[in-house]
């Protein structure tokens, strides 16, 4: 009779090296779940500290543009997104901060998308930094924010100077003849059930003169 012992042996080695492999897994997922926890904890408190840093510079971006144009300004509670529309006569312009980890939880990343509709210009819709959450670099973080909201002020300004989103926009002082973008008008006279726009006061005034309007 053929002696089994020996196989035994085996299957119940390998039913060992099973169990010892699961346990280990285990083991190892147990430590990387706390792990992943504690570094939520920190993140949670770095996350503190990055508000710290982009609000006020965002609180500038919007102050600067409040005179300007109709700007909407949106903040997740959480503190993790900001968000902005811009309502500008020309196009849709929604711009987005936000930070978050990766799914490790061993980097900080910060967001910036930007949308523009219709899309008439190159620009650069996405940018994306990563920082260790163990080494932190607060200034390389404020500069990242801040060559972000100059890009974008870089931008919204070329927007309103390209002659695509300006096509239909254009206006003309009837006393200079000069032709601009409606936005840069200095002055504007309603007269006759139309809107008449001037380059300067001097040429409304002069308008004005000329037809005898408010005499």
């Amino acid at each position: 009779m053929t002696d089994t012992s020996d196989l035994q042996s085996r299957i119940s080695a390998e039913f060992t090296a099973t169990e010892a492999r699961i346990k280990q897994f285990q083991t190892e997922e147990t430590q990387a779940y706390h792990g992943r926890q504690q570094r939520l904890e920190q993140y949670e408190k770095i996350r503190e500290q990055l508000r710290a840093i982009w609000k006020p510079r965002l609180e500038i971006l919007a102050k600067q543009f409040s005179d300007k144009v109709d700007v909407k300004v949106g903040v997740i509670p959480t503190g993790r997104e900001a968000t902005f529309q811009f309502r500008s006569p020309l196009a849709d312009i929604a711009l987005k901060f936000s930070v978050s980890t990766d799914y490790d939880v061993h980097n900080v990343v910060l967001d910036y998308d930007l949308h523009i509709l219709p899309i008439l210009l190159k620009f650069e819709p996405h940018h994306r930094a990563e920082f260790p959450l163990d080494a932190i670099d607060t200034a390389a973080i404020a500069q990242w924010v801040n060559d972000r909201v100059v890009e974008f002020v870089q931008t919204y300004l070329s927007l309103h100077q390209n002659e695509y989103y300006l096509k239909s926009h254009m206006v003309t002082d009837p006393i200079s003849n000069t032709r601009f973008p409606k936005y840069a008008a200095a002055a504007t006279t309603d007269w006759r059930g139309s809107t008449y726009y001037f380059i300067s006061v001097d040429t409304q005034r002069e308008f004005a003169v000329k037809n005898q309007i408010g005499s």
